[in-house]
């Protein structure tokens, strides 16, 4: 499959701080987590069967979220673009704080990675969600629909867009 093309792939914004935070949990997870894990699935496998062995399956399955995350991580460097908070333009891009009215309520939220927020009480939206991607682009006072998974409409109105101050 590959690395995927940086055409495919959208660019995240990241603050200084988070980038660093995600490069130190890649390191961590690279080195330590890496070979912890390999050595709990080697003595898994040297108890014997591995068919009824409950501790081989749940390192594997460790296994897996760790390569995940290492997966994941990865991806976000590799495509981010990191520094300041972008100045809010009045217009919905990633890395700014948006306040809309949905559903009858005004709901506050960041654009951008929820990796951006990580030790805040923000809620983070993908701009790759529906949300997101219905936003994008818009300023304030626009009202646009977007399709929740379940396939029904959801009207928003865009009522503030403002700096994200971390």
């Amino acid at each position: 499959m590959g690395r995927p093309n940086l055409n495919d792939q959208p660019t995240t914004w990241l603050t200084q701080e988070a980038y660093d935070r995600l490069a130190a949990e890649l390191e961590e997870l690279l080195t330590v987590a890496r070979q912890d894990i390999a050595k709990r699935i080697q003595d898994a496998r040297e108890e014997g069967d591995l068919k009824e062995n409950g501790g081989y399956h749940a390192a594997k399955e460790e296994q897996g979220r760790i390569e995940s995350r290492i997966d994941r991580i990865e991806n976000i460097l590799a495509f981010a673009t990191v520094g300041d908070a972008p100045k809010s333009h009045g217009i919905v891009e990633q890395g700014v704080m948006v306040k809309v009215l949905l559903r009858g309520s005004e709901t506050e939220f960041l654009l951008g990675s929820a990796e951006i927020a990580e030790g805040t009480d923000v809620t983070v939206y993908s701009p790759s969600s529906p949300i997101g991607h219905a936003i994008m682009g818009k300023k304030i006072g626009d009202e646009v629909k977007y399709f929740a998974p379940n396939g029904k409409a959801i009207d928003v109105k865009i009522l503030e867009i403002k700096n994200f101050a971390g």
